[in-house]
């Protein structure tokens, strides 16, 4: 074997889910060598392929730069290695050199067997409890809490093309555009919501208050009545918009119907707000008949749970939102739990948030109107997103239409 060399190996669907070409485009990028020692091909759509390579770089620091690079799309040393764990120091703390995370799907050598990694997120480290393993977030790590370091004995599998009949995912391929036809698009994205649904999958939608000025918040209200929504991400706006809709008309003041201003409309979110404190809070307010429409009073009739986390810019906010940035955070996580889709429409910041959580096999639709949302959020580690940049007040109808004709 050559000085500053190793043999790593790859399984899985290398071909044409280009995992191998990406693997290669990484060492050459990086100025390094390879050499193909093994290489079986599957010869059906379902098997997996196989391939052990010699990577060879200019000394060790270069060679090391490599490996670390590739082991992100999978590769690992041949004759993986035990993983190595450390101690925690405190609460709070992770020993040097912890393992970071992806949001792809990770295991661990441990025992002599590949453990998976629980509960995936990327940036975050992973924590082993006998043989359990699991991503923690550094403020829930504990004093002597067994922390993997390294990248011995960690695999990474990268998310492969599905093998089933082409869906909107594989139709739009990555990246996003405002260019391809909406009215294809939105068949596509309606045919996914419901043979998610019906294969028992969780859809959960993240959303801002665009929903409601741009008039689709009846869209989405519908969907969420007709079973295609398991769960509500957004923050004080949505909330009080929608209600402020469904209660005055107005968003922002702004008749949706027709776009006119009403009178004194300046102070109706204000005025919003207040009708929900006096209720007590947004499911008291159903309770009571004073909120008889919209997507939350469809949120609280369908028991399909929402979380609202604050911000610093908040009115109010209702007594619904969370003001704790960390337990928001941790309630996020628990509508998202096995969550198989996540759409996410119109919010910025909630959407970068969300992705930050998602395993990389979630299926995430980002629909924005502005471009920079939608590739800010794959710039920022979501990159399995497709995005669709588009009016929301146009596609979300066009969405509920195609899927009340695909009934």
């Amino acid at each position: 074997m050559k000085k500053h060399s190793q043999e790593v190996e790859v399984s899985g669907h290398l071909i044409d889910s280009m995992i191998l070409t990406k693997i290669f485009d990484k060492i050459m990028n990086y100025g390094g060598e390879f050499e193909i020692l093994e290489l079986s091909v599957g010869k059906k759509k379902k098997d997996s392929s196989y391939v052990r390579l010699l990577v060879t770089g200019k000394n060790a620091k270069h060679l090391e730069e490599i490996i670390d690079d590739i082991h992100r799309e999978g590769a690992v040393p041949h004759n993986e290695k035990q993983v190595k764990l450390k101690k925690a120091p405190k609460d709070m703390v992770m020993p040097d050199n912890f393992y970071s995370t992806t949001n792809n799907d990770t295991w661990i050598f441990h025992n002599n067997s590949w453990v998976p990694v629980e509960n995936q997120m990327m940036d975050k480290c992973i924590v082993v409890k006998k043989n359990t393993a699991f991503c923690v977030p550094i403020r829930d790590v504990k004093k002597d809490d067994l922390v993997v370091v390294d990248e011995i004995g960690v695999k990474v599998t990268p998310p492969q093309r599905p093998r089933n009949q082409a869906n909107i995912f594989a139709f739009m391929g990555s990246g996003s555009s405002s260019e391809r036809p909406t009215q294809h698009i939105a068949k596509k994205v309606a045919h996914d919501i419901i043979q998610t649904t019906r294969k028992g999958g969780k859809i959960v939608i993240v959303g801002g208050p665009a929903i409601v000025h741009t008039g689709a918040a009846n869209s989405v209200a519908e969907l969420i009545k007709g079973g295609f929504v398991h769960g509500v991400l957004a923050g004080n706006a949505l909330a009080v918009h929608d209600i402020e809709y469904a209660t005055l008309g107005t968003s922002l003041g702004m008749y949706v119907h027709d776009a006119t201003l009403a009178k004194r409309g300046h102070r109706n979110h204000m005025d919003t707000i207040n009708a929900v404190f006096k209720a007590g809070s947004i499911p008291k307010m159903v309770q009571q008949k004073k909120l008889k429409s919209g997507i939350f009073y469809e949120c609280v009739k369908n028991k399909v749970p929402f979380v609202l986390a604050s911000s610093i810019r908040d009115d109010g906010p209702l007594p619904d939102v969370i003001t704790d940035v960390a337990k928001a955070q941790r309630e996020y996580k628990k509508v998202l739990k096995d969550a198989s889709m996540v759409i996410m429409i119109s919010t910025m910041l909630h959407s970068i948030a969300t992705g930050n959580m998602l395993p990389s096999n979630v299926k995430a639709i980002v629909i924005d109107i502005n471009q920079p949302t939608v590739t800010k959020l794959m710039d920022r580690g979501t990159w399995q997103a497709l995005g669709i940049v588009t009016d929301v007040g146009a596609f979300l109808p066009m969405v509920t239409q195609e899927i009340k004709k695909l009934k």
